[in-house]
């Protein structure tokens, strides 16, 4: 129907929503005429899917007429595993409210399992847990045998791609650079050069599976202290839990491995909460071993510093770090004084452990249980 009379399918009530509009692309164009003449109306059309769009199909870029929005599986607000009693933007709002006497009511092992099924809407509708846990299986192995090709016509390895993304996996939450992914590859012939592997890695982020982070390079040191490449992260932990061979059970016998999935959760979580007060995330960390695991800045120039923390323990690490940070941009400031940096508005560390407060020294701990937008 919408190749024979394609204005037929924006007829009826609107809004009107189109989804997986890109599999015939000049729908958009379309869309963009009929805006036009309904000039005084908004909200008229949505056109969802679940890939990029060949861009040379589309006549009109569509701006000033059609906003985009990057949609994320759900967070744990989202399936109701965190309440959300403390939300990012009252914090930012209010940096100095007290949060003490909240309770997360998520355990570790609930954790455990939120981060191995994922954020996944159909999750929702099924009762058994295993089922739950199969959607991302079933999920990358529709990524590596179908959809890394279509989403652009090249044809690519079913298996090379499954290898491609364990060895993601393994890095997920590290800045690991090219060569590292490469050495991983070695056994699959196809993947030789940086070139194919860029090619292969534009083909996931075209498919929304990964979603890497960029670093934060404010002049607090010297260029040559600061790393400057990005973060591997998945948009969703459950991928690299399926590609790792993974399951709540070996999620909890290593801890290790749990922390840096749990930084990937942490990491989709933040990018929802702070996506709706127009938040973008990045990271730092220098050569001299000082990072902030996430770093959000919000349009009017407020910014919080975040490290993860799965376990209690660690807390003390990770607000020490977020205070160096804090103490070296105040160094800066008194050295460079015609061009200070903002310090920064929040410092947070997020666990997986039970109760929230604020630290004398101005750091908050905050479960990933309690956390929202």
């Amino acid at each position: 129907m919408v190749l024979s009379s394609p204005s037929s399918i924006l007829k009826g009530s609107k809004p009107r929503l189109l989804d997986e509009w890109q599999m015939i692309p000049s729908l958009r164009d379309l869309v963009r005429a009929e805006i036009d003449k309904r000039s005084s109306q908004t909200g008229l059309y949505i056109l969802t899917g679940s890939t990029s769009v060949d861009e040379s199909r589309i006549k009109h870029s569509g701006i000033g007429r059609i906003s985009r929005m990057k949609m994320y599986p759900m967070s744990l607000a989202e399936t109701g595993e965190s309440s959300g009693e403390i939300s990012l933007k009252s914090l930012f709002d209010n940096p100095k409210q007290e949060i003490e006497g909240l309770e997360n009511k998520l355990t570790v092992e609930e954790l455990a399992f939120a981060l191995c099924r994922g954020g996944w809407p159909y999750s929702l509708f099924l009762s058994n847990d295993k089922s739950k846990l199969f959607i991302a299986k079933d999920y990358l192995s529709g990524i590596c045998n179908i959809e890394v090709t279509t989403v652009d016509g090249i044809k690519r390895d079913a298996m090379t791609t499954r290898l491609l993304l364990r060895s993601y996996a393994r890095h997920v939450s590290e800045p690991a650079t090219t060569s590292s992914i490469l050495a991983d590859m070695e056994s699959r012939p196809v993947i030789k050069s940086d070139k194919t592997l860029t090619e292969y890695l534009i083909a996931l982020e075209k498919l929304f599976v990964i979603d890497d982070i960029p670093a934060w390079c404010p002049a607090i040191r010297s260029k040559t202290a600061i790393r400057s490449g990005v973060k591997r992260e998945f948009t969703d932990p459950s991928i690299a839990v399926a590609a790792l061979g993974l399951n709540p059970d070996s999620m909890m016998k290593d801890m290790k491995t749990f922390g840096f999935l749990f930084e990937n959760l942490v990491a989709r979580d933040l990018r929802v909460y702070s996506s709706v007060i127009g938040g973008s995330l990045s990271y730092y960390r220098d050569r001299y071993g000082l990072e902030a695991d996430f770093v959000i800045h919000l349009d009017d120039g407020r910014f919080a510093l975040i490290e993860c923390k799965l376990g209690s323990t660690q807390i003390e690490t990770g607000a020490s770090n977020l205070i160096k940070i804090r103490d070296l941009i105040r160094q800066r400031n008194q050295s460079e004084s015609q061009a200070p940096l903002r310090e920064p508005d929040l410092m947070i560390v997020i666990t997986g452990g039970k109760y929230a407060y604020r630290r004398a020294d101005g750091v908050y701990v905050i479960p990933i249980g309690l956390l929202g937008c």
